[in-house]
């Protein structure tokens, strides 16, 4: 959290800044409202910060220090963004996302020793509030009007911070012996409804997501960009795993054989790696104390909707 509220001041610090410096870059004071309507898409690659996998170290868990490249998966989107002013965007996204994580890429013994494994699709659907800083490339402004005309029309670049709120449905699947992807949610892998256990999650959580990008617009009629995505979420089953382990007798027993293999499918190399202490404390299985992440990077590429000028009122004098 002391990462995220750093972020929003860093945020409403530069918002002053980017104000004043952007008004001084249009030639025209309107001009801006040439690219204010735009549809695109985007494609790239999404990761996962959470309590599965990470690199072979302890300490580091839900911290880019910590991601494991080889768990890259694919990220897809569309969005709409409309220009309120010419420092202001507000936007609209809709992103599927995969997401994966697993302890057999990881060699710190205790998350190896653990091996459990989960994908998960994300559909996120998501608003944000866009400052942007607009700069027009302009190689003279002494030229005639037709040419620097041409030039205004060429490239313009913005470069943009931005943080917003979505929902997001997600649905964590594990491999299991036989090779088979197996939903987990339905196995209660953590006790979830049983008595000393966690209730059950939801397939729903709220996201906020916040990053940077920079767009340049070519001859006010196409964009291409580049964007980093990071969201913060409100759940720590992502990747199913938070708490702790539970009684396996008893999961076979109300949920059937798989919740209990799911579970638990720990290697055996630490002896009372998975039981409960002597004093009856179960092992710890994850940690509750931080909530999963996802984010992505992303290329984007969008059309801008015609600028249609408004027509002028002529007025009686009289």
């Amino acid at each position: 959290m002391k990462n995220i509220f750093i972020l929003y001041f860093f945020i409403l610090f530069m918002t002053g800044s980017i104000i004043k410096l952007s008004a001084q870059n249009f030639a025209r004071p309107n001009d801006w409202k040439k690219i204010r309507k735009e549809i695109f898409i985007q494609m790239g690659a999404s990761g996962f910060l959470g309590d599965l996998g990470g690199l072979d170290k302890v300490g580091t868990d839900y911290s880019p220090v910590d991601y494991d490249f080889q768990i890259t998966r694919t990220a897809m989107g569309i969005g709409y963004k409309y220009k309120v002013q010419k420092w202001l965007n507000v936007v609209g996204t809709f992103n599927w996302l995969i997401v994966k994580g697993d302890d057999k890429l990881t060699k710190e013994p205790f998350r190896n020793e653990r091996n459990l494994n989960f994908k998960s699709n994300i559909f996120e659907l998501a608003g944000r509030i866009e400052v942007a800083y607009f700069a027009n490339r302009v190689t003279s402004r002494y030229n005639i009007k037709k040419t620097f005309s041409r030039r205004m029309k060429g490239v313009q670049t913005e470069w943009i911070a931005f943080v917003g709120i979505g929902g997001f449905y997600y649905n964590p699947k594990g491999l299991d012996k036989s090779g088979t992807w197996v939903p987990l949610r339905p196995l209660h892998t953590e006790g979830q409804g049983l008595p000393g256990g966690p209730k059950q999650y939801s397939n729903f959580s709220i996201c906020i997501p916040m990053g940077i990008g920079v767009n340049m617009y070519i001859k006010r009629q196409w964009a291409v960009g580049l964007e980093i995505n990071w969201r913060k979420t409100f759940t720590d089953y992502i990747d199913d795993v938070s708490t702790n382990y539970y009684d396996p007798v008893k999961l076979a027993t109300a949920y059937g054989p798989k919740s209990a293999e799911m579970a638990d499918p720990s290697l055996g190399n630490i002896p009372g790696f998975s039981k409960p202490a002597a004093d009856g404390t179960p092992a710890q299985r994850g940690d509750p104390k931080q909530k999963d992440s996802y984010f992505s990077v992303q290329l984007k590429g969008g059309y801008v909707f015609k600028y249609k000028r408004g027509r002028s009122r002529l007025r009686s004098k009289f």
